[in-house]
């Protein structure tokens, strides 16, 4: 509909599909509002690169500020393809029709930073999950994987089958560490990558959605400490259920050794500088910008807590590859603090967002919204939700009649303040946003 409303989204840390166009509940806004939904990809993701290959000297141009710059200049490339310009876009817009961006976990973030930066051109934000605020050491991340364990009743086997495979792999006995790789299905790595990768499987169900007829975390994780499993000989009943589900989840992804090992090897995953590696992209970006290690807490004795992944997985295992990886400009650590203060701290008076997090989303701690109360109050008409039983970027999945009230509520509230935010944007709705004085930074 001319001069209805466009949506702008993007699949931030990975290339674009046709699911960021039909497949999620921002498709339905667009539909329901009668507006345009577009899709722009990252910068160096998929085939959107600016740069020849991912070497540390390309991957300097990677910064936040370029970042949204090209959302920026692309944003504005949109509104001028009316009726009476020249430009060759395969769709004509209406130059007074109000932009919002949308999106989930760091395209999220995305979306709240172009609100908070441009307001002249972004009238509000959907930062569904957003993970803006940087923690160097983020073991919140753990302790929220935990807490859904609790709420489908494996915690505590769960942390001890954690605690006995420690034991085997920091003891000195080969054979027993190589016995246990024999049956996590997983040889040929060593000891810290393979406690990585299966954090990795153990926690994929935590990153789906939570249905009225399904919890992803009982079927993928604790449905097996729940069940009478196969003795393995030397090894205690929650070391064999986590064997048994460690298995099962393998054996799904149909992935063959030595793809295992090539996923596994922290080292070599990062090390190709070609093209389309959003792996290496993703693993700059933490180590340049917010660091985002998921680390174990500190030992029981001193923080309190009990820990769901290897206490093998430290600050070093992570950041240790960064300046191996990218060269001296990469900073080891990064300076989480001076991020914090330049990209979290701008939302603090930013008007016109919808922020949005699940109450069982692993990166919860990582939003607005952590599990300790909000970071800080909106203002104007932005919004901060907990969804009761969600997980991650789960009110932007296209809905279905299994959805949980607590989601279905969320977009309710979404809806009704997008329109709110359409409604009043012939009123010079920039005047009223952030003074955004950051100065601007962006090159390439």
């Amino acid at each position: 509909m001319p001069g209805g409303p466009i949506f702008v989204t993007t699949a931030g840390e990975s290339a674009l599909t046709s699911y960021n166009i039909d497949g999620t509940y921002i498709t339905e806004l667009a539909q329901s509002t009668s507006g345009m939904i577009i899709a722009i990809e990252h910068r160096f993701y998929g085939q959107s690169s600016p740069m020849p290959d991912l070497s540390g000297a390309s991957l300097q141009y990677l910064t936040i500020d370029n970042v949204l710059e090209d959302f920026a200049s692309i944003i504005r490339a949109i509104k001028a393809n009316t009726a009476n310009s020249t430009t060759t876009l395969p769709f004509l817009v209406n130059a007074s029709s109000p932009i919002i961006f949308a999106g989930g976990s760091y395209a999220g973030s995305v979306a709240a930073w172009m609100r908070a930066k441009y307001p002249e051109l972004v009238i509000g934000a959907w930062a569904s999950s957003a993970t803006l605020y940087g923690r160097l050491e983020n073991y919140q991340f753990d302790q929220a994987f935990g807490r859904h364990l609790k709420a489908v009743g494996c915690a505590q086997c769960f942390a001890q089958a954690i605690a006995d495979l420690d034991t085997i792999l920091n003891s000195d006995d080969a054979n027993k560490i190589g016995a246990v790789q024999t049956k996590l299905g997983i040889p040929l790595l060593g000891s810290s990558d393979l406690s990585n990768l299966l954090t990795v499987f153990a926690t994929i169900g935590a990153m789906q959605p939570v249905t009225l007829v399904s919890d992803p975390v009982y079927s993928t994780v604790c449905s097996f400490f729940n069940q009478t499993t196969t003795s393995q000989i030397g090894y205690s009943t929650c070391l064999n259920s986590y064997i048994a589900m460690i298995n099962e989840l393998i054996s799904e992804s149909q992935l063959t050794p030595e793809m295992l090992i090539a996923l596994g090897n922290s080292s070599l995953a990062i090390d190709y500088t070609a093209l389309n590696q959003p792996q290496r992209v993703w693993y700059y970006q933490m180590c340049s910008w917010f660091g985002m290690w998921q680390v174990a807490p500190p030992p029981k004795a001193v923080s309190g807590l009990t820990s769901y992944r290897s206490q093998l997985l430290d600050l070093d295992y992570f950041q240790s590859n960064c300046p191996k990886k990218f060269g001296s400009q990469s900073k080891s650590p990064v300076d989480v603090g001076a991020y914090n203060e330049e990209w979290f701290d701008i939302l603090k008076n930013t008007t016109n967002v919808y922020y949005t997090s699940g109450s069982l989303d692993v990166w919860r701690d990582s939003t607005v919204a952590t599990s300790t109360g909000n970071l800080f109050e909106p203002v104007g008409d932005s919004l901060i939700i907990v969804i009761d039983g969600a997980t991650h970027v789960q009110d932007l999945t296209a809905s279905s009649e299994l959805d949980l009230p607590s989601v279905k509520e969320a977009r309710l509230l979404g809806y009704e303040l997008v329109n709110k935010w359409i409604r009043n944007s012939g009123n010079n709705n920039a005047q009223h946003a952030h003074k955004y004085k950051h100065k601007h930074k962006y090159s390439c």
